[in-house]
């Protein structure tokens, strides 16, 4: 009997609405007066996200030739495996286990949380109890079956793009600030464009789950890389478009100071306090489908690891549920992990730990496809465009993020690398006993 091969179903415009769902979420909403504050001016600003988007276009092609080099499982994780041995894919898969996954959960919550205070005009300080309970319920909706998150899924992806165009549009053809050259007022030691480009890349974060869907698409030599092309700039333009608009409608100072409810407000003063809680509402079902999503897919990372025994307490992580049939342990400890980095930290730096931890392995990532090309130089696949070119970028990209990083916020980098070598004696550990149990 042969293996049973994927059913090669998804043509260009499903991939290309695919790339678009997977990389909008909450960042195009929560991050504009971050870019602003850090870049010290709105053009600046406005180069981050541009900036930030070729970094994405340059690692999602890159990314999509390791995918269909090493159409395995397990995403980043299999990758670093195969091409730099078992503890680096260890290591990625630990950091995204304990630092990655909980931080995106976490930082996505607490955003929910502030917007739907505003919104119901509640106290302040009642954000992280909502943000907590939200990240716990998606947590429970998604242990009772896979059919239930991806209801949510389907429902929130429409919805998503509903208050992006209709502030973009609206903002540009109804605003009278100026755009360009706009100061920021902030002081000249917390301008850093690496911080600047740091908040894009949480925006555009998601790319990674691009290269995955090779093994189901038509001629996916022509279709991916068409697919990433199309919907990256399709981001990246809406992007651009929405700072562009609330920088015409909002001056930078109130951008920066509203933080998270800068698109509330720009909203409402174009259409008014009714059509404002409407594109408010449509935030709100963005993040909340885009936590969703997270809480449905980063468990799946220490499940599968905990299915080879490489983690502590594998043999209960790697349970899966006799009624549900999902990986509700894995699911329960991401929860737990996010929930205390809700309760001691803000969504800012959570959002700039998760980036900058798993931008790490990224870079590894890229640089794999030199070493695939060398070993396999005539394997008959997808190839990355304009390569060397393309790889060279994306690695760049992310040396000049990390090194930012470790610069201006050395607290949180060596936090992130400390958890990282945490990793190191439990995988010795953790292998010395299989080996044991095995001889």
């Amino acid at each position: 009997m042969g293996t049973v091969q994927l059913k090669k179903n998804i043509g260009f415009f499903v991939g290309t609405s695919l790339v678009v769902g997977t990389v909008i979420g909450s960042g195009i909403f929560m991050k504009p007066g971050i870019v602003l504050e850090s870049s010290g001016d709105s053009t600046r600003a406005l180069l981050a996200w541009l900036i930030g988007g070729l970094i994405t276009l340059a690692s999602g092609l890159t990314i999509a030739e390791v995918s269909t080099r090493i159409p395995k499982t397990g995403g980043l994780y299999a990758y670093l495996e195969e091409v730099y041995g078992r503890i680096w894919g260890f290591i990625c898969g630990w950091v995204q286990t304990v630092i990655y996954g909980p931080a995106v959960m976490g930082a996505l919550g607490l955003y929910f949380g502030s917007l739907l205070v505003s919104f119901f005009q509640l106290d302040s300080s009642l954000s992280t109890i909502v943000g907590i309970i939200t990240v716990i319920f998606l947590g429970v909706v998604n242990s009772l079956g896979t059919r239930y998150g991806g209801m949510i899924q389907n429902v929130s992806t429409v919805a998503k793009l509903i208050p992006i165009f209709a502030i973009a549009i609206f903002g540009i053809i109804l605003g009278d600030q100026p755009v360009l050259n706009v100061s920021s007022g902030s002081s000249t030691a917390a301008i850093s464009m690496g911080a600047a480009i740091l908040a894009t890349l949480w925006a555009y974060d998601g790319w990674m789950n691009v290269g995955f869907m090779a093994g189901e698409m038509k001629d996916p030599s022509k279709t991916l890389p068409k697919a990433i092309i199309t919907g990256i700039l399709i981001v990246m333009v809406s992007y651009l478009s929405v700072n562009v608009a609330m920088l015409h409608v909002l001056t930078a100072e109130q951008i920066i100071e509203l933080g998270p409810n800068a698109a509330n407000t720009a909203a409402t003063i174009l259409f008014g306090d009714f059509g404002g809680k409407l594109i408010t509402i449509g935030i709100l079902i963005s993040i909340f489908g885009c936590l969703n999503g997270k809480i449905l897919t980063f468990p799946r990372i220490p499940f599968a690891m905990a299915q080879n025994g490489l983690l502590p307490g594998s043999k209960q992580i790697s349970k899966v549920h006799k009624t549900y049939k999902t990986p509700m342990n894995a699911t329960i400890m991401q929860m737990v992990i996010a929930v205390i980095m809700m309760i001691v930290s803000d969504p800012d730096r959570l959002t700039d730990m998760a980036i900058f931890s798993v931008f790490s392995f990224y870079g590894l990532a890229f640089f794999a496809v030199f070493i695939l090309r060398k070993k396999q130089p005539d394997v008959k696949t997808y190839k990355v465009p304009f390569y060397p070119l393309t790889p060279i970028i994306a690695v760049i990209g992310t040396i000049y993020l990390v090194v930012n990083t470790v610069m201006d916020k050395p607290a949180d980098a060596l936090l992130s690398i400390g958890i990282g070598i945490i990793g190191l004696p439990i995988y010795w550990v953790l292998t010395r006993k299989k080996s044991r149990a095995s001889n």
